[in-house]
C-alpha cells in the first residue's frame, strides 16, 4: 500500500515541477507530502510540537503563492526540513531536527535498508531486499523479449508492421527522471531517520553550566582580576564613544547622502566588531568555574554593563539609518542593517541571560536557532518589494524610481497605478509600462502550477493601454 502511494505521488511530483515555475505547486507538494508523512508516521502528529510545525509548514507554502518571493520558498524548505527532523525526535534541538530532515530527505532510504557491521565497518543489504534477485528478474526476461521481438520482425510482415507502429516518443525520459527524483523523495522521507550520534547527544546535554571538578580559588582570583580590570578599560572605552557619537549627532542637524551612509556604514563596522569582541571575552571569562566563583560580582557587574552599552550603540546606529531611511527610502541593504542590529541586540539578551542564569553555549546556540527560526517565518510573511515601494513612494521626497523598478514584478501594479498620476519622468513611464506588461504577460502565459494570487487578481487579465 505504501509503495503505491509513493509510486502514485513521484508521477504528482513530476506533474507539479517538470518544466514549472514555484506557485501553486509548492502549496500541493506541502499537502502531499504531509499525506505521506501522516501515513508512515500517524502517532508522531498527535504531538503539539509537530502539529505546531505542520501548521507552519502549511502557512509558509501559502505565503509562496501570496508572496511569491525568493524569502517565503526558503523559509518553506527550511520548515520542511524542521517538520521532517521534528517527526523523527520531536524533543531534539531545532538545528538538529534540520539536520536530521535535511540526512532523512538525503539518505533516509539508504539509511533504512543498509545494516552496518560494526565489526568490518562495511554495508551490506538487509537480508529481506534480495537486489540481485529483483534484478535478474526484472532485466533478464526485458533482455530476452528485446531479443526475441527482433527476430520475430524479420520471421513476419504482419508482425514487422505492428511492431514499427509503436512509437515511444511520447515517453520523456527528463519526465522519468523527475518521477525518479520524487520516487526516492518520498520514500525517504516516509519513515524518517535520524543521524544517531548528533540526536542522542542533543537529548542527553542540558543548558545549564555545571561546576568542573578542576575548581582552584587561586586560579579564579587571578583571572577575575584579569577580567575585571580588562571590562573596567572597555566599558571606559565605549562610554567615550557613546558620548563623542551623540556629541557628533547633536551638532549636526543633517547630514547629505554621502556623509549619511559613511555614518552608518562606519557605525556598522564597529558595531560588528564590538558585539563580536563583546561577547566573545564574556563567553571566554563566564565559560567556566568563575561562574561559581564567590567573589564574581564585580565582574559579573561589568559584563553586565558593557552589554547594555552595546544595546546603547545599536540603538544609535538604528538613529542613523532610520534618518538615512527617511530621506533617502528603504533598500534592500538598508533594511538589512535594521535585520542585523535586531539580530545583534538578540544576541545580547541571550548573552546576558546566560551569565545571568549560568548556562552553557549549547543554551545560546539553542536559543538563537530558534529564534533566527521565527524571526525567517516572520520576515517571509511581508512582500518587501511591495512594501519597500510604498514606502518610498508615500514618505520619500527624492524618489529613486529606477530603483523601484529594478525590483521584482511584486510590485508591478503599484509602479502602474504610480504611472497613471503623471508625475513621472518620459524613461520612467516607459520603464514601468514594459514591465507591467511583460508582467501581464507573464501571468497569462502560465501554467496552472505556477499559479499565484496575483493571478486571481481582478486587473491581472486586463489590456494593456497603448504608451
Amino acid at each position: 500500500m505504501k509503495q503505491t502511494i509513493i509510486i502514485i505521488s513521484s508521477f504528482l511530483f513530476s506533474t507539479l515541477f517538470y518544466g514549472q515555475n514555484i506557485g501553486l505547486n509548492i502549496s500541493l507538494f506541502s499537502l502531499l507530502t504531509l499525506i505521506i508523512l501522516i501515513i508512515g508516521n500517524t502517532n508522531k502528529f498527535k504531538n503539539k510540537t509537530t502539529i505546531a510545525y505542520t501548521i507552519l509548514y502549511l502557512l509558509t507554502a501559502a505565503l509562496v503563492f501570496f508572496q511569491h518571493s525568493f524569502l517565503a520558498f526558503i523559509t518553506n524548505i527550511v520548515v520542511f526540513f524542521t517538520l521532517v527532523g521534528n517527526v523523527t525526535e520531536s524533543k531534539s534541538s531545532i538545528f538538529v531536527n534540520w539536520l536530521n530532515g535535511i540526512y532523512t530527505s538525503v539518505a533516509g532510504f539508504f539509511h533504512r535498508n543498509l545494516d552496518f557491521n560494526k565489526e568490518e565497518e562495511t554495508p551490506k543489504l538487509k537480508k529481506d531486499i534480495d537486489v540481485l534477485h529483483w534484478a535478474k528478474l526484472i532485466g533478464i526476461p526485458l533482455i530476452f523479449i528485446i531479443v526475441f521481438i527482433l527476430l520475430y520482425k524479420n520471421g513476419n510482415s504482419v508482425f514487422n508492421a505492428l511492431i514499427s507502429q509503436i512509437n515511444f516518443k511520447f515517453i520523456n525520459i527528463q519526465w522519468v527522471l523527475f518521477s525518479v527524483l520524487g520516487y526516492f523523495l518520498f520514500s525517504n522521507i516516509i519513515n524518517p531517520v535520524q543521524v544517531e550520534p548528533a540526536t542522542q547527544s542533543d537529548l542527553k546535554s542540558g543548558n545549564t553550566l555545571l561546576k568542573t571538578d578542576s575548581f582552584s580559588e587561586e586560579k579564579l582570583k587571578k583571572e577575575k582580576q584579569l577580567g575585571t580590570t580588562l571590562m573596567l578599560l572597555l566599558n571606559v572605552l565605549i562610554v567615550f564613544y557613546l558620548v563623542t557619537d551623540i556629541i557628533a549627532l547633536s551638532a549636526s542637524s543633517s547630514y547629505d547622502a554621502v556623509a549619511l551612509s559613511s555614518q552608518v556604514h562606519n557605525g556598522i563596522n564597529a558595531l560588528i566588531a564590538s558585539i563580536i569582541i563583546a561577547i566573545v571575552i564574556i563567553l571566554y571569562f563566564f565559560r567556566g568555574n568563575i561562574n561559581f566563583y564567590k567573589d564574581n560580582k564585580t565582574l559579573k557587574n561589568l559584563a553586565f554593563v558593557w552589554i547594555i552599552l552595546n544595546a546603547a550603540l545599536i540603538i544609535l546606529i538604528a538613529f542613523k539609518n532610520n534618518d538615512y531611511v527617511t530621506a533617502y527610502g528603504l533598500t534592500y541593504k538598508r533594511l538589512g542593517v535594521y535585520i542585523y542590529l535586531l539580530l545583534t541586540f538578540i544576541g545580547l539578551i541571550t548573552t546576558f541571560l546566560k551569565v545571568l542564569k549560568i548556562k552553557n553555549l549549547l543554551f545560546l546556540f539553542r536559543i538563537n536557532t530558534q529564534i533566527a527560526f521565527v524571526l525567517l517565518i516572520g520576515l517571509s510573511t511581508v512582500n518587501w518589494d511591495a512594501f519597500i515601494t510604498r514606502y518610498n513612494i508615500n514618505n520619500v521626497e527624492s524618489l529613486d524610481v529606477n530603483y523601484l523598478i529594478r525590483l521584482s514584478n511584486n510590485n508591478s501594479f503599484i509602479l502602474y497605478d504610480l504611472r497613471e498620476k503623471g508625475t513621472l519622468s518620459p524613461n520612467n513611464n516607459r520603464a514601468i509600462y514594459v514591465k507591467h506588461k511583460a508582467y501581464l504577460k507573464k501571468l497569462n502565459t502560465r501554467n496552472w502550477q505556477e499559479y499565484t494570487f496575483a493571478n486571481f487578481k481582478e486587473n491581472t487579465n486586463t489590456e494593456t493601454h497603448n504608451y
